[in-house]
């Protein structure tokens, strides 16, 4: 492996050398980042597809990304990969002590749970240390995706007690916030009002923010959830296209009575097509 890996950073330096690539000469770490995000969501997709071989090929892609920053940080003497490497690994030494260091409480006997909670103890004792301002939202980033992004928001401040109780009456508390978010966004649709745009707008946020509260209290991941129904619609679509091309007539010439047949058929056909590969396994 050390082998393998060695090969790749000499290509990397050899691709940003001056007699290099000039695609790959004139990247920085600022205009790398599309392409880094663009990686990152093509493993999950290659993860959603279930195929190993794919997935192999899109980490390679992603890991690419992280020698291409780990030349350019080298390059400039920010930083080199033994330095991005040895970080990570002093890291999860660091913060897994129920596995490397010597405890009263031995590792095997400890529940995922506390495991995580001991990991943010100490990501907390380290910010403390470097002396960071401390708050329970710190770390989670920005540009995370906004479903994300809330649910990250929300388990940290669920963390210092700021939430309802996760039971049967905190999981109705949260419903009928979602009900009266709706009945406030119906407002705003109708209301005739000069800064609608921006009130319909907030309003709409209001309503995605508790939503994704719900999928914390029923232990949903929301980014996953409407990442499933969005190929789920793909997937129903491109069915309907399909039938339409083989009846002959395009999809915007059908009334949407037609179209509801051709969207019922196409559910009906995924419905079964997963019920076989359920049997099959």
């Amino acid at each position: 492996m050390s082998e393998s890996f060695d090969r790749l950073v000499q290509l990397m330096a050899k691709l940003r050398a001056p007699d290099g690539c000039p695609w790959d000469r004139k990247q920085t770490h600022a205009s790398l980042k599309p392409y880094l995000i663009e990686e990152a969501y093509e493993v999950l997709e290659t993860i959603d597809q279930q195929d190993p071989r794919k997935l192999r090929e899109e980490l390679g892609d992603l890991f690419l990304q992280v020698l291409f920053h780990a030349q350019i940080g080298a390059e400039a003497g920010t930083f080199t990969i033994t330095e991005v490497l040895e970080q990570l690994a002093d890291k999860l030494v660091r913060r897994h002590p129920h596995v490397f260091a010597k405890q009263e409480q031995p590792g095997d006997s400890l529940s995922p749970d506390q495991v995580y909670s001991n990991w943010e103890q100490i990501k907390r004792d380290e910010r403390a240390k470097a002396g960071q301002a401390e708050s329970a939202l710190h770390g989670v980033p920005k540009t995370l995706p906004a479903l994300l992004r809330a649910f990250q928001v929300q388990a940290r401040a669920s963390r210092v007690g700021f939430d309802w109780p996760h039971t049967r009456e905190g999981t109705e508390r949260v419903m009928e916030k979602i009900a009266e978010e709706v009945h406030e966004l119906r407002e705003a649709v109708a209301d005739d009002i000069a800064d609608k745009a921006d009130r319909i707008e907030s309003e709409f946020g209001d309503l995605f923010f508790a939503l994704v509260n719900l999928a914390r209290f029923v232990k949903v991941n929301p980014e996953e959830a409407l990442r499933g129904s969005t190929n789920r619609f793909v997937a129903r679509f491109q069915l309907m296209e399909a039938a339409a091309a083989r009846a002959g007539r395009p999809l915007d010439s059908m009334t949407l009575d037609e179209l509801d047949l051709l969207w019922n058929d196409a559910k009906r056909v995924l419905a079964s097509s997963s019920t076989d590969a359920e049997a099959s396994r």
